[in-house]
């Protein structure tokens, strides 16, 4: 990922924490949880983009679903900051281990 997004995601997680009043151990253990949430989200919009749920028939689109995904990669990059502000170079050293192992050397 691009400088722009990692400084995009510093200033989301500055303006988080200047507007919560929690401890630093709360908004961690937070912004990990979100995660589910969003994750949650995303399977709503798959139901609804497939219309799995009888009584609400489609709910949603499949650009639905892109944003939602979109919003669990950003909340995973808020929580990795919150917990590091090394976030840019661990994310880009586990993106070159999943590489090398999946994709081979």
């Amino acid at each position: 990922m691009d400088q722009h997004t990692w400084a995009t995601v510093d200033r989301l997680v500055t303006w988080l924490d200047e507007n919560n009043r929690m401890s630093d151990e709360s908004r961690r253990t937070l912004r990990v949880k979100k995660l589910t949430e969003e994750v949650g989200e995303v399977a709503q919009a798959v139901i609804g983009a497939t219309g799995q749920n009888p009584r609400k028939g489609t709910t949603h689109t499949w650009a639905d679903v892109e944003n939602e995904l979109c919003d669990v990669v950003l909340t995973a990059m808020v929580a990795l900051r919150t917990l590091t502000p090394d976030a840019a170079r661990i994310f880009a050293e586990r993106l070159d281990h999943v590489a090398a192992r999946s994709l081979g050397a």
